[in-house]
């Protein structure tokens, strides 16, 4: 199966790595991601289907795996001994006598025991990879689940947004912003987020990890490119965090709002599993949204989030690694930059800051017309004639600065 929770998620870890490191094989893996989402998994109303199955004509895998003789066939004869390299045709099959092409060998030393440039080696794996894509074409593909769910949205959404920054592609922006008004149009009804859409219709009232996931989605698009609608949303999206599923006396959060069908028992998860846990993801967002601004209902939420699952970090730290991120920004309150002024110079400034591998830093880019700003944000003053860059830390914030020159030296810690 290819799911849609995995490859958001991906996504954004191989487009920061990419930003990191500078390797060219990450940037490829997150750009090829990104494309397969859009070509594969995007549904024409902007929101995004959930998976597609692993079974087609009856046997599992058979849309996605090869024989050696049937690519032989298929490539041009000199470009056959680097796939066949690169990808393990040349070894043992490895899915049921067949094989699931994945990469056996480092580009480089192939490259040297090609005796080509890895540049021509590339060039040849792509044509390869063409040339087998548009044959696979003519398979019959593995059905797809056409459900769209908020939490797996939210995923895409935050990878997409995450991606677009760091890859400078406007165009997952984009895609990421017209799926999360695909959210807020179709799945937020009177005021409450429900889980799933299907056949023009939203189901079943949302979870905790669809409010958590999408208030964490909406701070990293909101960093992408500022809307204030989003910033609504994500709003919205605290409020019913805090007033359906915060336990206020012990801390944490159910995964079920307080207003759900009654259940046997309800439960209030704080580890990971194949997903983020809730509680991790929604202690985190909170409290980067409560620091952007000044909002003490949520950084005390967050905190007491925490304390309540400070045993299990104590003891299990490996099984909680989303609340670790909460609390790692709790003990180091990290940067957050506002940076407002005429829309075309603070998109460049943003732009270059992005260019700056900081995961725990956030940016804002507010153009000077944007009034109306809550708390804190409303101290953060424009002026469209000069740009100026906010940088706090926490709640505590500097004086403006007023060149780029300024900024980028905060940025790199000169």
């Amino acid at each position: 199966e290819k799911m849609l929770y995995d490859n958001g998620p991906l996504l954004a870890i191989y487009a920061q790595a990419a930003l990191a490191t500078g390797e060219t094989e990450f940037r490829d893996v997150a750009n090829e991601t990104a494309d397969w989402m859009l070509r594969r998994m995007r549904a024409p109303d902007g929101g995004f289907y959930a998976s597609l199955d692993a079974d087609s004509e009856g046997e599992e895998g058979r849309y996605y795996v090869w024989t050696p003789g049937e690519v032989e066939a298929l490539l041009p004869e000199d470009h056959y001994p680097a796939f066949a390299g690169y990808y393990g045709l040349d070894k043992d099959a490895n899915f049921e006598g067949h094989w699931h092409l994945s990469v056996q060998q480092d580009r480089n030393e192939l490259a040297a025991s090609l005796d080509c440039t890895q540049t021509a080696l590339l060039e040849s794996l792509q044509r390869s990879r063409d040339i087998l894509l548009a044959h696979r074409q003519q398979r019959t593909p593995p059905a797809r689940d056409d459900k769209q769910l908020s939490s797996w949205n939210a995923l895409a959404i935050r990878g997409l947004a995450i991606a677009g920054r760091a890859l400078q592609r406007p165009d997952l922006i984009a895609a990421a912003q017209e799926a999360s008004d695909f959210v807020r149009g179709k799945l937020l009804l009177d005021g409450r987020l429900m889980a799933s859409y299907k056949d023009g219709r939203a189901r079943f009232p949302a979870y905790l990890d669809d409010h958590a996931f999408m208030l964490d989605a909406l701070l990293e698009l909101l960093q992408s490119n500022w809307r204030s609608g989003d910033l609504q949303f994500a709003i919205e999206i605290a409020d019913l965090l805090l007033e359906h599923f915060y336990d206020p006396d012990k801390g944490g959060f159910w995964f079920t709002a307080n207003d759900h069908e009654k259940l046997m028992l309800r439960q209030k998860p704080i580890a990971d599993e194949a997903l983020p846990a809730g509680a991790g993801v929604a202690a985190f967002a909170l409290q980067r949204l409560g620091f952007l601004l000044g909002e003490t209902r949520y950084l005390d939420a967050a905190g007491k989030t925490l304390m309540y699952a400070w045993p299990a970090l104590e003891q299990h730290p490996e099984g909680h690694v989303s609340l670790l991120a909460a609390l790692e920004e709790y003990l180091y309150h990290r940067e957050i930059v506002v940076i407002r002024g005429a829309p075309d110079k603070i998109r460049e400034w943003r732009d270059a800051a992005a260019r700056i591998y900081a995961p725990r830093r956030q940016v804002y880019a507010i153009a000077a017309e944007v009034s109306g700003l809550p708390g804190a944000l409303a101290l953060r003053k424009a002026d469209r004639n000069r740009t100026l860059a906010y940088c706090c830390e926490g709640t505590s914030c500097s004086l403006p600065l007023e060149s780029w020159e300024a900024l980028a030296g905060v940025l790199r810690g000169n």
